[in-house]
């Protein structure tokens, strides 16, 4: 099995209310973006190793919505919602994320899917509605959550490589 690249994506702050995630996955982008966008797959990702996935329900076409929970360590429930407002498959997604404990902090997600000689970067660009609600982000322990969801995203991508 190949290994992933564990922790190695950059978090930087473009501009006073965007957020920017950027990782590269050793895997195409087409996989990748299956582990993105098929809710049996989002399940094995998602919670990062914070909890378990207990709902990830995906209508994936323009207008659709997106809904994963989960629970945590701690007992307590997360869940986030939202809408697809753009889709080009294995390319591009737009789509809104509210975190439902914070429902005022609506974000506009711009996700892309980049491949060059089979590796995928993906990139996440959050625009939030202000400075404040960005940096109450940045304060949280998303990076650490973040960080282990994706280098589980990368084991899923890779995992669907070998099942081949």
């Amino acid at each position: 099995m190949t290994m992933a690249s564990s922790g190695t994506a950059t978090v930087t702050l473009p501009q006073d209310d965007q957020i920017l995630i950027t990782r590269e996955f050793d895997a195409p982008r087409h996989l990748v973006y299956r582990a993105w966008t098929e809710p049996e797959l989002v399940r094995r990702w998602w919670a990062g190793r914070r909890g378990e996935v207990t709902s990830a329900e995906i209508d994936l076409r323009v207008g659709g919505t997106w809904r994963y929970v989960m629970v945590a360590h701690g007992g307590y429930e997360v869940a986030f919602h939202g809408e697809f407002r753009e889709i080009v498959p294995d390319e591009r997604i737009v789509s809104t994320e509210v975190y439902e404990g914070a429902p005022d902090g609506e974000a506009v997600n711009l996700i892309t899917f980049t491949e060059a000689d089979d590796r995928t970067t993906l990139s996440i660009l959050m625009q939030l509605p202000s400075r404040d609600i960005r940096d109450a982000i940045i304060a949280s322990w998303m990076e650490t959550g973040m960080q282990e969801g994706m280098d589980l995203l990368e084991e899923v991508a890779i995992s669907l490589t070998e099942a081949r």
